[in-house]
């Protein structure tokens, strides 16, 4: 490429590799340094480097083998100004070695999201931080974002994480993926966390949005590492067949004007029917091993939405009787909701609304949007007007997405027709 970029090139160029490789480099520098905050730290660095070089040198061929360079050098010299020359002579002589070798192959920068993702899972970091920690390491999640996800307040996310950082490079945590008799204890943190990601890109259905643009599909890749690197585990299969069926309605979730179509309405014609395939034979797979989960059970709501492919119309008795299984499971509030949803769908909206009724307490809900909407359907099938607009408004002002406001804009506008 010709030397000298423009100052919105660069930045763009330094964005995209930012959004494609953050959770790649750190895991490399980290796997070496065994020191996730030195890591992040030094790909920062290379980062700001990289926007005062690139536009009067040019963006690179490699941007990714570009910043990995530099990095490993901060590394270097972070690790130069901390340590004895003994004690931090094997090493840097590793680092340095392992530099020309990555400097030799620029394309060839392993992946170790994984052994990552399983270090900060390990059971000596308190179970509460292992999923945020995993989200910010491994897909660049800023604290806010992860407090906002976990309803904690920012600064004490930070907080925790910094003290998970922390404890992996004092307790000398490895880097690996561990042993199986050593999965059950780490495996849920790191499914958790792939979800959370995938929910998050799952919020930006058209892309629009640049940090969650390819956060659903990393997380369908990382499920399915870990499906491959754990075919045993039915949760880790319940998982990815959750996500995959999820992404089969992707295009059928906007029309042609960009405008919100809830399940009830999506044309069939436009899910993606091999995907589907694919999710129930997953979910087959896991069923057979035995071991029933929360991400099995929501895979299984999905299969019997996607029911409506043969049948005409979603199986809601059975995804009642899957949410009651949810429920006792997981005793969520967002569970709940959902399943009065499927209650009114398969007995009547009164049912529905009493079950509403039944959980109307739970402070959680105050402002979760999906139930305030949920209310205000059941309310205006039932003939109350008046309450349905009073939850469509609260609903609409707990939104943020501007497609779904729309649609609840307009549904509450139907309030006023004959």
């Amino acid at each position: 490429m010709p030397a000298g970029s423009s100052d919105a090139e660069a930045r763009a160029a330094a964005e995209t590799a930012a959004r494609l490789s953050y959770g790649k480099l750190v895991a490399y520098l980290a796997a070496q340094s065994r020191d996730v905050a030195a890591a992040e730290d030094a790909l920062a660095d290379a980062f700001a480097a990289a926007l005062a070089d690139w536009p009067k040198n040019g963006i690179p061929k490699a941007p990714e083998a570009w910043l990995l360079t530099a990095a490993r050098r901060r590394v270097i010299d972070a690790t130069r100004r901390r340590r004895s020359a003994a004690a931090g002579e094997d090493h840097l002589t590793m680092i340095a070695d392992e530099l020309a070798e990555v400097a030799a192959e620029p394309a060839e920068i392993p992946d170790r999201r994984l052994a990552l993702m399983f270090a900060c899972a390990h059971p000596a970091i308190d179970a509460a931080i292992r999923a945020p920690l995993i989200l910010q390491c491994v897909l660049g999640f800023d604290a806010g974002a992860i407090g906002s996800a976990f309803l904690v307040a920012p600064t004490t996310m930070g907080q925790r994480l910094v003290r998970a950082k922390t404890k992996i490079r004092e307790a000398g945590i490895p880097f690996r993926v561990p042993e199986r008799d050593d999965l059950p204890v780490r495996l849920q943190a790191v499914l958790d966390a792939i979800y959370a990601a995938f929910a998050e890109g799952w919020s930006d259905p058209i892309g629009a949005d640049l940090r969650r643009r390819d956060l659903a599909g990393e997380a369908i890749f990382l499920g399915r590492l870990v499906a491959e690197l754990l075919p045993d585990q039915a949760e880790a299969l319940g998982l990815l067949a959750l996500m995959v069926h999820a992404e089969a309605r992707r295009n059928a979730r906007r029309d042609g004007d960009g405008r919100f179509v809830p399940l009830a309405e999506q044309t069939i014609a436009r899910w993606d029917h091999v995907l589907i395939d694919e999710a129930d034979a997953l979910l087959t797979r896991a069923r057979i091993l035995g071991a029933i989960g929360r991400y099995q059970l929501e895979a299984a709501v999905q299969s019997a939405h996607a029911a409506r492919r043969q049948l005409g119309h979603s199986d809601w008795p059975a995804i009642v009787i899957l949410y009651d299984g949810l429920l006792a499971l997981t005793a969520s509030p967002v569970v709940a909701v959902n399943r009065a949803v499927a209650l009114a769908e398969a007995e009547g909206a009164a049912a529905g609304l009493a079950a509403l009724d039944a959980i109307a307490g739970d402070p959680r809900l105050t402002e979760y949007q999906p139930y305030w909407a949920a209310r205000a359907a059941l309310l205006a099938r039932l003939g109350d007007r008046e309450a349905a607009d009073n939850a469509y408004a609260l609903a609409i002002g707990l939104e943020s997405d501007p497609a779904l406001r729309e649609f609840l804009e307009r549904r509450r506008a139907m309030l006023a027709e004959p």
